[in-house]
C-alpha cells in the first residue's frame, strides 16, 4: 500500500499541471479580462455583472481591448499591463505561477488590496462547515433510510420513500434553497429563518450558547437545501449494497443458525455492506463542496470560497481564481486518496497495488 500512495502523491502533480494549464489558456482567452475592464472603467463604461450577463460588457470589453488605446496615454496603458502582469509573455507568466503556486504564494488579488492566501484562509471555514455539516447530515439519514428500504424491498415504505428520493436525485439542491426561501425566509409565507450570513448582527455579544443557537439557526436552510438535493444517491448506494449483501452465502448461513434478523443485519452484513459507503465519505465530502456548496454560498450570500470564487470570476480577478482553483483541485485529489486509503483499512482485502499490477 505504501507504494501505491507513492505513486498516488507523485501523479498529483502532473494532474495539478494540466488542470492549471488548462484553465490558464481558456481565461486568458476569454474576453474581458481585468486590463480592458480598467480601460473600461477609465473609460466611464459599464462593467456591471447585469451588463456581463447580457453579453453588453462582453462586447463593450473586448471593444475596448481592440481600441481602448484611443484618447489614453500610453505609459498609463503600460503600467495597467505591469500593473497586472500582462506586460510579460503568457508562457513566462505560467510559469512563473506554477513557482509560486509550488509555495502556496498566489499573489495578491487585482481588486481587494489583500494577499490571496489570506482570503481563502478567511473563508475556507465557511465552506468546510457547509460541506461537513451537509455531509455528516446526508450519511446520518441515508444509511438509516437506506437500511430499512433494503430490508423491506418491495413494500409500500420503499415504494413510497422511493418517490422521495426520486424527487431529490431529480431536483438540484439550489433550486430547493430557492423554495425554502420562499417558505421559511420570509420570501411570501412565514419568516422563520435569517436569509443571508452564517450570524446574526452582534453576534460577538452573544453568551456561548447563544452563539451556538444562532450559528445552527443561519445553517438551516442553506444546509437543509443541500442535504435535500445530495441524500438521493447515497440512499440508493446504501439500499442497493445491502440487497448484494443480504442475497450471499454467508447470511443464509447465519440465517440458518438461528441467529435473529438484527443479529443478521447489523452483526454480520452491516460491515461488508457499508464498506463502499462509508471508504466514500472523502469523495462525498469534495463533491458536496464543490457542486452543492458554490450557488448555496451565492444565494445565502454566505461568506465562503465559493462567493468567493464566483465574484472573483465576475471580476476577473486571476490570482483569486486560479488560486481557489489550485486549493480546490489539489484538496479534491488529497481527498480521494484518502478514500482509498479508507478502503484498505476498512477491509485490508483490498489491494489497490494488486490492482493496478
Amino acid at each position: 500500500m505504501t507504494s501505491y500512495i507513492i505513486r498516488r502523491l507523485l501523479l498529483i502533480i502532473p494532474t495539478l499541471f494540466f488542470i492549471m494549464a488548462v484553465n490558464f489558456v481558456l481565461v486568458q482567452a476569454a474576453p474581458g479580462g481585468p486590463v480592458e475592464q480598467m480601460i473600461a472603467k477609465v473609460k466611464g463604461l459599464d462593467v456591471s455583472s447585469t451588463a456581463r450577463v447580457s453579453g453588453q460588457a462582453a462586447e463593450t470589453l473586448s471593444t475596448s481591448d481592440r481600441r481602448g488605446s484611443q484618447g489614453l496615454d500610453p505609459e498609463f496603458l503600460a503600467r495597467i499591463n505591469k500593473l497586472y502582469g500582462f506586460d510579460k509573455p503568457i508562457g513566462e507568466r505560467f510559469v512563473m505561477m506554477l513557482k509560486n503556486y509550488a509555495t502556496f504564494d498566489f499573489g495578491d488579488s487585482y481588486f481587494r488590496d489583500t494577499k490571496v492566501v489570506d482570503l481563502i484562509v478567511e473563508k475556507m471555514p465557511v465552506s468546510i462547515s457547509l460541506g461537513l455539516w451537509t455531509t455528516l447530515l446526508v450519511y446520518m439519514i441515508s444509511i438509516p433510510l437506506g437500511i430499512a428500504k433494503a430490508v423491506r424491498d418491495g413494500s409500500r415504505f420503499d415504494v413510497a420513500s422511493s418517490s422521495v428520493v426520486i424527487v431529490g436525485n431529480a431536483v438540484p439542491s439550489f433550486l430547493f434553497a430557492i423554495l425554502l426561501i420562499v417558505l421559511f425566509a420570509g420570501g411570501r409565507y412565514f419568516d422563520w429563518f435569517p436569509l443571508r450570513g452564517l450570524t446574526s448582527d452582534g453576534f460577538e455579544d452573544l453568551s456561548s450558547w447563544g452563539q451556538i443557537k444562532d450559528y445552527l439557526w443561519h445553517l438551516v436552510l442553506p444546509v437543509g437545501s443541500m442535504v435535500i438535493g445530495g441524500f438521493a444517491g447515497l440512499t440508493m448506494l446504501t439500499k442497493n449494497s445491502y440487497l448484494e449483501e443480504i442475497n450471499k452465502q454467508y447470511v443464509i448461513t447465519a440465517r440458518a443458525k438461528g441467529l435473529t434478523q438484527y443479529a443478521v443485519m447489523y452483526g454480520h452484513v452491516f460491515r461488508n455492506a457499508m464498506l463502499i459507503v462509508i471508504a466514500g465519505f472523502p469523495a462525498a465530502f469534495i463533491g458536496i463542496l464543490f457542486t452543492g456548496a458554490l450557488l448555496t454560498e451565492i444565494i445565502f450570500s454566505l461568506d465562503g470560497i465559493g462567493l468567493l470564487g464566483f465574484e472573483a470570476a465576475i471580476k476577473r480577478d486571476y490570482p483569486v481564481m486560479f488560486g481557489t482553483l489550485y486549493v480546490f483541485t489539489l484538496m479534491g485529489l488529497v481527498l480521494n486518496l484518502i478514500g482509498d486509503v479508507m478502503y484498505h483499512i476498512i477491509d485490508p482485502r483490498i489491494d489497490f497495488e494488486k490492482v493496478d499490477g
